[in-house]
């Protein structure tokens, strides 16, 4: 099982990466998280890539905040470099400006309307469109091309989602309650050769708040983290461990189950 740790990045990156190398196989990595400025996605990946040539490094895409030139410059940027993947997605809306949506022809509409921002965020195949405007006219081709999967939505949708032409899928919102749906998505995900990788959001004293202020559920406790990991072996081909936000608890949990990486 591949450890792809999630990485949010800062001005000391570098630093932070150099920490936690020998605990992971890869990096998640965050792209302006929340719509407020941060290093971006695709150059921390180009970055990290260049460095360690042997990890995998799969930046998040957030296109609400690029029009379609930037988007198809960072996803050749991964391409130059050999990263591995890339997550396009809209995200959340920009913390300044208007939001940017593209459409698969390379053309785009700015939202700025409340009611009509609602409504595109609700409403399925914007990532589709971004993907299939990188493979077609922008011509990316080694860069794997990932979705986001989520334990909302009845498992036969997420299982149509990634029938569809995605390389590999993420799968959010993992806890004991989801964990049937999640091992439904995966036997299709095997079953069409697809690797999944669901997060695995640890809770901790010093994460509460945040986990409930973006209403993220917990997987596990750092007390059952082990045994809940050890039930996913052989289901999926990695998991994405996070103790969002607390990074004792993030080496904690790295430590803890390095056992199960193959």
């Amino acid at each position: 099982m591949k450890l792809l740790y999630e990485f949010i990045p800062r001005l000391d990156f570098i630093d932070l990466a150099d920490k936690i190398k020998d605990l992971v196989d890869g990096w998640n990595i965050t792209d302006s998280a929340g719509g407020a400025p941060a290093p971006g996605g695709s150059a921390i990946a180009c970055v990290l890539k260049q460095i360690y040539p042997d990890k995998i490094a799969i930046p998040m895409l957030i296109t609400n905040y690029k029009g379609p030139v930037e988007i198809g410059a960072a996803a050749l940027a991964a391409e130059s470099m050999g990263v591995d993947g890339m997550i396009p997605d809209p995200g959340d809306p920009p913390k300044y400006g208007n939001l940017i949506r593209t459409r698969q022809d390379g053309s785009f509409e700015v939202i700025s309307d409340p009611d009509e921002i609602l409504k595109y965020r609700r409403s399925t195949g914007p990532a589709e469109e971004v993907r299939d405007f990188l493979r077609s006219t922008i011509k990316i081709s080694n860069v794997k091309l990932g979705c986001l999967l989520t334990a909302r939505v009845p498992a036969e949708s997420a299982m149509a989602r990634i029938q569809d032409d995605w390389d590999f899928c993420f799968f959010l919102r993992l806890e004991e309650e989801t964990l049937p749906k999640l091992k439904q998505v995966a036997a299709e995900c095997k079953r069409l050769g697809k690797p999944i990788y669901p997060y695995f959001v640890v809770g901790t004293a010093k994460n509460k708040k945040t986990l409930g202020r973006i209403g993220w559920p917990a997987s596990a406790t750092m007390e059952n983290a082990e045994k809940f990991v050890a039930g996913l072996e052989g289901v999926v081909d990695g998991i994405i461990p996070t103790c969002l936000g607390d990074a004792a608890g993030d080496m904690e949990l790295l430590e803890k189950i390095q056992k199960y990486r193959t």
